[in-house]
């Protein structure tokens, strides 16, 4: 299949992608793509791995709030539309930090299914990102993948693991991760079958910060030491807020039998170890 993948270029996922379907991509900007663009490259099906998250995080999408829209929501919408015109499948890959532990989903408790209302709104860029996954699924062709704390089986910059790896100080919560060299072949297949609407695309089982730093040293690097401040104390350092939240992937899971976040990160950390001789 001839597959288009925009965010091909420049994107961590995206470059990811492109090598696991032999896509092809674009230096178009989603929001000036043209139905005419579309037809001349003739993809089968179009894969959306672009968006503005931020430099060096999303608290940079506070200040570029026109920038965030063009490309989040207008450039997004834009090819939705276009494809929907030209009967061409689209996977999308979204967040799933457009929500927030509540009353009803507390630490330990119950996941957010995809049927919940999204509750999380504090930064621009999930604020931007749930209202476009409200206004994408009125398209019968799109397919909705909510991605939370990208984790590589490597110490790649954008890497969940490597991002806490360099902060002075972490909060402790148990969050939803996605596995990416086990969730990204996957979501080629879903679009093999041209499946559509939303997938919490997650491992199993949320995974709190501490317990991955003590993985990473148990597993990796023994001297690592790391502490911890509170969510309020976090607050005051950021711009936007962070979202934190379990969801459920049972919808996924079955689909795909998937391992726990644990069991694959403490699979991760022995091939770092090994690969690079700790």
């Amino acid at each position: 299949m001839k597959t288009l993948i925009f965010g091909g270029n420049t994107g961590w996922i995206g470059k990811m992608l492109m090598t696991l379907c032999d896509g092809i991509t674009t230096k178009i900007p989603m929001q000036d793509f043209r139905h005419e663009d579309m037809s001349d490259l003739n993809p089968d099906r179009v894969i959306i791995a672009a968006g503005l998250t931020g430099r060096p995080n999303i608290d940079w999408c506070e200040d570029h709030k026109k920038q965030v829209i063009e490309t989040n929501v207008m450039g997004t919408l834009n090819i939705a539309r276009i494809c929907h015109n030209l009967n061409i499948h689209v996977t999308y890959y979204g967040t799933g930090c457009i929500y927030e532990y509540d009353n009803d989903h507390q630490i330990g408790g119950l996941g957010f299914t995809e049927d919940d209302p999204p509750n999380f709104s504090g930064s621009y860029y999930s604020f931007t990102k749930s209202i476009v996954e409200k206004m994408l699924i009125e398209y019968d062709n799109v397919l909705i993948l909510r991605i939370r704390m990208p984790i590589s089986n490597d110490l790649h910059p954008r890497n969940f693991i490597t991002k806490i790896l360099s902060y002075p100080k972490i909060v402790n919560v148990p969050n939803s991760v996605s596995i990416l060299d086990d969730l990204l072949p996957i979501s080629i297949d879903m679009s093999n079958r041209k499946l559509t609407g939303i997938y919490n695309f997650v491992n199993p089982g949320p995974i709190s910060h501490n317990e991955i730093m003590e993985l990473y040293k148990k597993y990796v690097y023994n001297s690592h030491t790391w502490s911890n401040f509170s969510l309020e104390e976090q607050a005051t350092i950021l711009k936007a807020g962070r979202s934190n939240c379990t969801l459920d992937c049972k919808k996924l899971t079955d689909l795909y039998p998937l391992k726990s976040a644990r069991q694959r990160i403490i699979e991760i950390f022995i091939n770092i170890r090994d690969s690079q001789n700790y």
